[in-house]
């Protein structure tokens, strides 16, 4: 039997977002000033005031922007080495490293930036779909190539990977509603699974 994996990224294998994480790790000080400076607009998104794209975008771009791509992708492979394996549920790991490979294909579908997923991505020998980092000579721009890899654009990003590729089964583990749809589209879901 042929076998899909969708696994969506924080929370669902880590036990932590890793935006925060990462952003932190990449800059501690320009962090602290930034989230102190985006706390309102923080409230304004727990209160479904203000667009997440919008404010992501806003945080990530007061940090990143303007870095160059050897640098983030740098500091992403350090982030990598510092947090592998202890971010990440045990189980999760365990049923990673027990999946048949011959007869299985895994994706991480991701809402968070393809920049620091990517080494963890690789570790686990899975395609990733993810929120593209926008890079102009090699210069973050603080934008995004496309929309931001959640909910309905989960979906859209799978099946745009996914081609004319056929399998018997497609089984979805995610821990939000942004992974709502991927479940929809999935035979089989699993919501926290690994908690």
């Amino acid at each position: 039997m042929k076998k899909l994996y969708l696994f969506d990224f924080d929370g669902t294998l880590t036990y932590k977002d890793t935006m925060f994480l990462f952003l932190k790790f990449y800059n501690p000080s320009k962090y602290s000033f930034q989230f102190l400076k985006h706390v309102p607009l923080f409230i304004l998104l727990k209160l479904k005031l203000a667009s997440a794209e919008a404010v992501k975008k806003s945080f990530i771009s007061s940090i990143l922007k303007g870095e160059s791509k050897y640098q983030i992708e740098k500091k992403a492979k350090l982030f990598f080495e510092e947090n592998y394996p202890s971010l990440f549920r045990e189980n999760a790991l365990d049923f990673i490293n027990n999946i048949n490979r011959e007869n299985t294909e895994s994706y991480i579908v991701s809402a968070s930036l393809d920049i620091w997923v990517k080494p963890f991505a690789e570790k686990f020998d899975m395609t990733l779909l993810a929120t593209k980092a926008e890079f102009k000579d090699d210069i973050f721009t603080g934008k995004f190539i496309g929309k931001n890899c959640n909910k309905d654009e989960k979906v859209c990003r799978i099946e745009a990977e996914l081609g004319d590729k056929k399998f018997d089964k497609i089984i979805a583990f995610g821990d939000t509603f942004g992974d709502k749809p991927m479940f929809k589209f999935a035979n089989e879901s699993h919501y926290r699974f690994f908690h």
